[in-house]
């Protein structure tokens, strides 16, 4: 190693950062997360270091530099922005015997900053020495989504209950301390439940240790959205609950890709329904879901897009709810914002549309088609989920209704996924361009109606 990887202790200490632009100020948002005093040191500052030595949370040296500046400073930044002015400030900081980084000069630094993953008290640094920032940065990114957002509030609370859990036997808190991190405590404040996850802590701490394996066996589910397609829109909660499962549930449509993120250990279960066949009914897959977590194991059944928008997760919820078993949602990118995307635009704008419809092409056997006239308007985007095989009704049903063939209208196939497809083309053409383009699912069709769309009697009267 050519550099030493040490966490400073920085409570009461000075850290100088010399520079008054950008470059200076996120240094200073990094010094800020500490409880050390700040100086920073420039004959102007920017507006946001301004407030800050406002607020009294840096104080602003406006002098010329000289040692006296850097007089006992645990650590100086230097971030002029002019490689002469801070290889001088860099040499007078030196003489006066602090450590010195450089920033984007790494050749002119005693230290480098590393990339960060702050879950404070947790903190996790990482770095390549300078050689590859793209790699640092895709290790903080695989970090950032390994650690729950929440994960340092935890570690405080044991950190506060540390005096209490001395008292039992070494044996008895190394086992209390494994099952709050890596058991249902933690999975409740993960979740945002930090009041159960504190009782159940201090219930443990009160019992002499944690529960025995039975007791603390308790099987939960959860519904994850994966969102259109790449597993990089996958949401940090969703990679975080592939990672923690035991057993994964998973449908047809699904990226594979998105299943390297869950632990290796994971049992894979394939529960995908193709249109008109049977192989997995809904009950059979609320049963598999149910007694999987009866086992007391750790579930999740992950959907495209978003569980809440057509991928039947209320019906899930409801059979998980019945049994008694506890589950969760984890929301996912949904298809609609995923297709808008790809097309360059989005779902609402202001002035033309200002409200956005979420509707299918496909109802359940025995059932009318949807609304879909009475939903389009002025200022509205729909959005048809499944609508391929439909585009003709759907067609027809908002050219009866009186809207204007000219409406313009896109579909989107494999939205968010690399091989993702588009078309732009009206709603008189709808049907015409689903059959001559030999348009596949899955794919979304958006209807956009701006309020300066005319209604028919409007046209007629033109």
């Amino acid at each position: 190693m050519r550099y030493f990887p040490m966490f400073l202790k920085m409570a009461g200490r000075k850290v100088v950062i010399v520079g008054g632009g950008e470059a200076a100020a996120r240094k200073t948002r990094l010094a800020l997360k500490t409880e050390a005093e700040i100086v920073v040191a420039a004959p102007a500052v920017d507006a946001e270091l301004q407030d800050l030595a406002r607020r009294g949370r840096v104080r602003h040296a406006s002098e010329a530099l000289s040692v006296l500046t850097f007089r006992n400073a645990a650590l100086v930044f230097v971030a002029t922005g002019c490689a002469g002015a801070d290889a001088a400030a860099a040499d007078l900081a030196r003489t006066a015997g602090a450590v010195v980084n450089v920033v984007d000069h790494a050749e002119l630094s005693d230290a480098i900053t590393p990339a960060i993953v702050d879950r404070d008290p947790v903190v996790v640094a990482i770095g390549t020495e300078g050689t590859a920032p793209v790699l640092t940065r895709e290790i903080k990114t695989r970090v950032e989504a390994m650690l729950e957002p929440r994960l340092g509030e935890l570690a405080a609370l044991a950190g506060r209950l540390r005096g209490a859990a001395l008292a039992l036997p070494p044996a008895a808190r190394r086992g209390l301390w494994r099952w709050v991190f890596d058991g249902p405590a933690r999975q409740a404040h993960a979740e945002g439940r930090e009041r159960a996850a504190a009782d159940m802590v201090k219930a443990a701490l009160a019992a002499g240790g944690a529960p025995d394996a039975a007791a603390a066996a308790s099987g939960h589910v959860s519904l994850v959205g994966a969102g259109p397609g790449a597993r990089d829109l996958m949401t940090l909660r969703a990679v975080k609950r592939l990672q923690e499962a035991a057993v994964i549930f998973y449908d047809r449509l699904l990226d594979p890709e998105a299943l390297e993120l869950a632990r290796r250990d994971a049992e894979r279960i394939y529960v995908g329904k193709t249109p008109g066949a049977a192989a997995w009914p809904q009950d059979r897959i609320n049963g598999l879901l149910v007694a999987a977590a009866r086992q007391g194991r750790r579930v999740v059944r992950l959907k495209c897009g978003d569980p809440g928008v057509f991928g039947r997760g209320a019906e899930e919820a409801a059979a998980l709810r019945d049994a008694g078993v506890a589950f969760e949602v984890v929301p996912g990118v949904t298809a609609a914002a995923a297709a808008t995307a790809a097309m360059g635009g989005f779902l609402t704008e202001r002035g033309e549309t200002d409200t956005v419809v979420l509707t299918t092409g496909r109802a359940r056997d025995g059932d009318a088609d949807p609304a879909w006239a009475a939903h389009l308007r002025p200022g509205v985007t729909m959005a048809v989920y499944m609508g391929v095989a439909s585009a003709a009704r759907v067609k027809a049903a908002l050219l009866a209704a009186g809207h204007d063939p000219a409406l313009p209208t896109e579909i989107v196939t494999a939205a968010g996924a690399p091989d993702a497809r588009s078309w732009r083309t009206t709603l008189g053409a709808l049907a015409a361009t689903v059959a001559g383009e030999r348009i596949p699912n899955p794919a979304i069709i958006l209807v956009r109606s701006p309020k300066t769309a005319k209604p028919a009697a409007a046209r007629a009267a033109a």
